[in-house]
């Protein structure tokens, strides 16, 4: 059974960090940790992963730099000796123990309030995905038309402009589409031709879009087009150099971007 807190709390961390205190990172806090848990700085030192050698190097480090020694080490007796925190030792890692929870709940906070605003998600969701696709674009489902075997699918973009994309009815229902969603586009460069044409009965793709090249980089067979949309989004197509000599492509020029319905492959944001 979870409580309201629980539900409320975001899956999802946009706000990260790591807590430092006066110069002490978390590698120390948590060797003084094991070294309290075990009595033992050999032990200690596996337990975090670092060599003898490294883990006495942080202790020297740690208890030069305190005001009082944080570590005791001894040696021979009856118990054959040992390593402890000093009392001073015991109380930073109580006071950073604490720290740590503030420091945990105040990050909780932060990521709730984000979570809370659908702007601010929107924005950071788009941020964070990662895709081999070239072209990535995003905008919001404003129609569906489904038969009895594919589902067209009409995406408005920033700009106003609409991309239409043909997916299976599997993929409708397994994507749970609606109108007024959040989509996103991947758009291989391959896929898109440029043309300076404005005759839409030439080409037999239905998606043109208007936009003007930024910059063309090409090499003796493939010339990479950057062209901008008018929402301000960027799409690269990869064209034959001879295409792009024939259009003599010059950034500022006017071009038409062109891909059939089939190119895009079409997601949706997550819910949080």
């Amino acid at each position: 059974m979870t409580d309201s807190s629980d539900r409320n709390t975001t899956s999802t961390a946009w706000v990260d960090g790591e807590l430092r205190l006066a110069g002490l990172d978390r590698r120390m806090i948590v060797l003084l940790r094991a070294i309290d848990q075990s009595g033992s700085i050999n032990q200690a030192a596996k337990q975090v992963g670092l060599s003898y050698k490294g883990a006495w190097q942080v202790i020297e480090r740690a208890n030069n730099n305190a005001p009082k020694t944080l570590v005791s080490t001894a040696t021979g007796g009856s118990k054959g000796g040992g390593t402890c925190l000093t009392e001073a030792g015991r109380a930073l890692l109580a006071l950073f123990t604490r720290l740590e929870q503030q420091h945990r709940q105040f990050l909780e906070q932060l990521n709730r309030n984000l979570a809370d605003d659908p702007d601010t998600v929107l924005l950071l969701q788009q941020l964070v995905v990662k895709t081999s696709a070239r072209n990535q674009i995003f905008g919001s489902i404003t129609e569906i038309h489904a038969d009895m075997v594919n589902a067209e699918v009409a995406v408005k973009l920033k700009g106003g402009e609409q991309v239409i994309t043909n997916i299976t009815q599997a993929s409708l229902s397994n994507l749970g589409l609606q109108i007024g969603a959040d989509a996103v586009l991947l758009i291989n460069s391959a896929d898109i031709t440029l043309s300076m044409d404005s005759d839409p009965n030439r080409y037999a793709a239905c998606n043109r879009l208007s936009c003007s090249v930024i910059r063309v980089q090409q090499d003796e067979v493939n010339a990479e087009v950057i062209v901008l949309l008018p929402g301000g989004e960027t799409l690269v197509a990869l064209i034959t150099s001879e295409s792009a000599q024939s259009l003599t492509l010059v950034p500022g020029m006017k071009v038409w971007a062109i891909f059939k319905s089939n190119a895009p492959v079409l997601g949706v944001m997550p819910l949080l």
